[in-house]
């Protein structure tokens, strides 16, 4: 690899850790080898050393979740491949693998323009759209990977391509992962949305029990360009909380509203006043380029898991088991996370892909910090909700999944299709996506 412009790691090198070391804690990789790429002609180099050697690839960019970690064989990083150059005229971005959705938005913002971004600003755009992307805009404009319109990628066989011209490798990589290549950038679409109307309602269960039926009630008659969700969480009495939310069991309502001549404000109301005085209110106008504050989600690095339902409808008697399976009595901390989806998620996009479960109306995902493996716990979270679930979601599913599991992501038939795909991009099975599809 005497070729590379990128950084070469192997195990004692200085800077190894740091550089295997994402936002996910929990099993991390631990590679013979590590590229730091700055260019795609890196990635290939890396790609070609790996099939002349044998060994399995992973790629990191923020690291923010992950399957089974590498051991041995090695891996990728594209922190420092993260240029993106906006195309204003177009409304469109090109987005380098490992640019934030941060680096995007402060790209985009002084044009008006806004991607198709998520909940937390830190996450890679790349990976988070090759996975689907439920983002702050879901509702009115679809999952992020219905707008990607090219892609630059290296194939296991270490090629550059633009998988636009091979229609099968342009449906697999939106929707179905990192299975197929190793993206090295994306040109993606954007929105002329300046501005959100937007921020969280925190409400204590003690003295708000109702509060998730009363959310779901007002979601079922709100337009499309209302994204909201709901996160369950207990927390800690420590000086860093909210002096009002210290020690309390509380519901966060969050909410992104596109303004798009809607009186915003007034649907706030209607919830606000359904539910009563919030203990926390930072629901506002606020620029495209602080939409963060949303969701307002940690951002310091962290061990943890979490296991995904994609739901036909929150029955709201089911409801009710939340807090009594991942309340305070839970063995562990478990936050879960309620969001609403349909409005444009249901439709197909101008180009088909590989995003699943267009039908579900809401997706949950119970999440917990550590290093024990929780899966039993998460399920008997998810498991009042059986006669609802039609599918999971790549993206929320932090940790292994069984070929079972992983093909309930997927339409059957897609499923298929992915997996025939599979084998004919990566027949040595070189990559080792979050993932897998084998």
């Amino acid at each position: 690899m005497n070729q590379l412009t990128g950084k070469h790691w192997t195990v004692g090198t200085p800077g190894y850790d740091e550089e295997r070391l994402g936002f996910q804690r929990r099993e991390p990789h631990r590679p013979a080898h590590i590229v730091g790429a700055t260019t795609p002609e890196d990635v290939q180099r890396a790609v070609r050393y790996a099939g002349e050697h044998g060994l399995k690839i992973a790629v990191k960019a923020s690291g923010h979740g992950h399957g089974a970690p590498l051991d041995g064989g090695l891996l990728i990083t594209t922190t420092r491949l993260n240029q993106v150059t906006v195309d204003a005229r177009n409304r469109t971005a090109w987005v380098q693998a490992g640019a934030t959705w941060q680096q995007v938005i402060d790209a985009t913002a002084p044009h008006g323009l806004a991607p198709l971004s998520g909940s937390f600003p830190g996450v890679t755009a790349v990976p988070y759209t090759l996975g689907g992307g439920l983002g702050l805009m879901a509702r009115r404009y679809g999952f992020a990977a219905d707008h990607v319109r090219r892609i630059e990628v290296v194939t296991p066989d270490g090629e550059l391509r633009q998988a636009e011209d091979d229609p099968d490798l342009f449906w697999a990589l939106r929707g179905g992962g990192g299975n197929f290549g190793i993206v090295t950038a994306m040109e993606i679409d954007l929105f002329p949305v300046p501005t959100l109307h937007g921020g969280s309602l925190y409400y204590d269960l003690a003295t708000t029990p109702d509060v998730l039926k009363t959310w779901h009630d007002w979601t079922r008659a709100v337009p499309d360009t209302v994204t909201s969700a709901a996160a369950v969480l207990p927390l800690p009495n420590l000086k860093q909380i909210p002096t009002e939310l210290r020690g309390k069991y509380v519901t966060q309502i969050q909410l992104s509203i596109i303004p798009d001549g809607l009186d915003a404000p007034r649907l706030v109301s209607i919830l606000r006043d359904a539910l009563g005085e919030p203990l926390v209110d930072t629901v506002g106008e606020l620029p495209f380029s602080e939409s963060g504050r949303i969701f307002d989600e940690p951002g310091r690095p962290d061990a943890f898991s979490s296991r995904n339902a994609l739901l036909s409808d929150l029955d709201p008697e089911t409801l009710d088991t939340i807090p009594k399976l991942a309340g305070p009595s839970a063995p562990v901390m478990c936050v879960v996370g309620i969001r609403h989806l349909g409005g444009a998620l249901s439709q197909k996009p101008a180009v088909e892909n590989a995003v699943g479960h267009r039908d579900a109306q809401y997706s949950m995902t119970v999440l917990s910090p550590g290093e024990d493996d929780l899966r039993a716990l998460h399920d008997a979270i998810l498991a009042p909700w059986s006669k609802d679930i039609i599918g999971r979601s790549l993206n929320f599913s932090m940790g292994p999944l069984t070929d079972d599991e992983l093909r309930y992501a997927f339409e059957p038939a897609d499923h298929d299709r992915l997996k025939w795909l599979r084998g004919i991009y990566d027949p040595h099975g070189l990559l080792q996506a979050n993932h897998s599809i084998t």
